[in-house]
């Protein structure tokens, strides 16, 4: 989460402007060129989509992702030169992809990272940009004209990895409307075809088609290692990035599709290109460890409960459990705890419910002034409490938990509220960022003895088998490149 200007409790700015988008009209075939009005859409929403999703990355590998992005749109005839296309690698610790409407397109460091190579690079860009030929957004606006502005704003993006009506999910969706939230589900035909698009342009690129299945199979086994490490049942892609199909079901597919495979893969020169990428939290965002998260710049830290898990966006961090949801995030502070509560409940409730606490207590945690409020939601046949527990830093700085969970259980996140504490500069200078290091097999070296220098405390040959793309039968050779992940700047 990084330190806001404003806050962001609701509705952000761009789902006014998409509201006043492309609505209605025909949807051109996919080989239809970038039109005049997709063009100034996309630089509408650009700068936008950028700051809700971190920023640029910036360095050699922001260059390398642009090259391999720009050759493979230009595969797609929406338009005729490079310079058509604007290919940004996101400052995002979050695995994704997505594009808009003109020739835009993304992806977080963190899924180039778990790439193999350049193919699959060129693969998810290339499945992005066939999302966009198809005109897939603009077929959602128009599905999502009927339903709220949140599910308007959804509609813009369309991600490779993110793939409902009562009051208890929509503040669900409230709490979870951050930067990983920015797309609605495609369908199965839509992604299907997407992928089958991505696999025709990597042909006329001359890249192994392949590559779109090993890719989503990457992406499926890392799915499955973050729910094992979350302590999920569920391996699929958690409801916070759900927006799309599991990738494991679109894997032989794809496979199937690519047919034999000759082309280029590229793995030596792709693994050169991200060596030193940073992978993981940027302590510039707030870092989560285990059961805590800490801001380095912020100066503050909390622990969730056991069961619970989090997911660190770009302005707030979510955090997942069987028995509630919460978000953790700021928002404009006046020295006033009790306006500023009532503002987060009104901000949660939206168009469609008011709602307010029924009271506002006040409290002092670890020496920061609090105060709390509570209100009870009808559910259908059911109810759900929703806290908002905020903390006072500084006069003009305050930040605060918004929690949902079953009527008379709240006091699940208790210990969560009791958490809050500041942190000595001592502290957070200690915080140092992970990076993707690239090394050499050497005679001897094994996965054990590799995945050991692996810069976590758990699951390290787990992580490094997923992040080499290596099954369970699988072994090293001398002179193979992998990637671990290390401590460093």
């Amino acid at each position: 989460m990084k330190p806001l200007k404003k806050a962001a409790l609701a509705t952000t700015g761009l789902a006014a402007l998409t509201l006043a988008g492309c609505m209605g009209g025909p949807i051109p075939d996919a080989s239809a060129p970038i039109t005049d009005q997709e063009a100034a859409q996309g630089a509408e929403f650009h700068p936008q989509l950028l700051q809700e999703f971190g920023g640029t990355y910036q360095g050699p590998s922001a260059a390398y992702v642009e090259q391999v992005g720009k050759n493979i749109a230009v595969q797609s005839g929406l338009g005729n030169a490079r310079e058509d296309f604007t290919v940004s690698l996101l400052n995002s610790p979050v695995n994704n992809a997505f594009a808009v409407p003109g020739g835009y397109v993304y992806t977080t460091r963190q899924l180039v990272a778990l790439m193999d190579n350049e193919a699959e690079l060129a693969a998810v860009l290339g499945h992005e940009v066939g999302h966009v030929a198809a005109r897939h957004s603009q077929r959602r606006q128009q599905a999502a004209q009927r339903n709220s502005i949140l599910g308007v704003l959804g509609a813009i993006g369309s991600s490779i990895l993110l793939g409902d009506s009562g009051i208890g999910e929509t503040l669900s969706r409230g709490f979870l409307q951050g930067s990983q939230l920015l797309t609605l589900s495609f369908s199965r035909s839509q992604e299907l075809e997407a992928d089958e698009l991505g696999i025709e342009y990597l042909n006329r690129a001359g890249y192994d088609p392949r590559a779109m299945g090993t890719v989503l199979q990457s992406l499926a086994a890392q799915n499955s290692l973050d729910a094992q490490l979350q302590g999920r049942q569920d391996a699929r892609l958690p409801e916070w990035a759900s927006t799309h199909p599991d990738p494991q079901s679109r894997v032989q597919t794809a496979l199937a599709k690519a047919g034999a495979g000759t082309g280029t893969l590229n793995r030596d020169t792709f693994l050169t290109r991200i060596d030193g990428i940073t992978y993981g939290d940027d302590p510039a965002q707030g870092v989560v460890e285990g059961q805590s998260f800490i801001h380095p710049e912020l100066r503050l830290a909390f622990t969730v409960p056991q069961g619970f898990y989090m997911v660190n966006g770009t302005r707030a961090v979510s955090i997942n459990g069987q028995s509630g949801k919460a978000q953790f995030s700021l928002g404009p502070y006046n020295g006033n705890l009790d306006s500023y509560i009532r503002s987060v409940f009104q901000a949660l409730g939206g168009q469609q419910q008011t709602l307010a606490p029924a009271s506002i207590e006040r409290t002092t945690v670890n020496g920061i002034p609090a105060a709390y409020g509570t209100a009870r939601v009808n559910n259908g046949s059911s109810q759900v409490d929703v806290v908002v527990f905020a903390y006072e830093f500084s006069n003009d700085r305050a930040y605060h938990f918004a929690t949902i969970s079953q009527a008379g259980r709240s006091g699940t996140f208790s210990p969560m509220f009791n958490s809050m504490r500041r942190i000595s500069q001592a502290e957070a200078s200690a915080i140092i960022p992970r990076r993707i290091d690239i090394v050499t097999v050497r005679s001897g070296d094994t996965i054990q003895s590799l995945a050991n220098r692996m810069a976590y405390d758990s699951g390290k040959v787990e992580r490094f088998r997923v992040l080499n793309s290596l099954g369970t039968g699988d072994s090293l050779t001398p002179g193979q490149k992998v990637k671990i992940v290390v401590r460093g700047s």
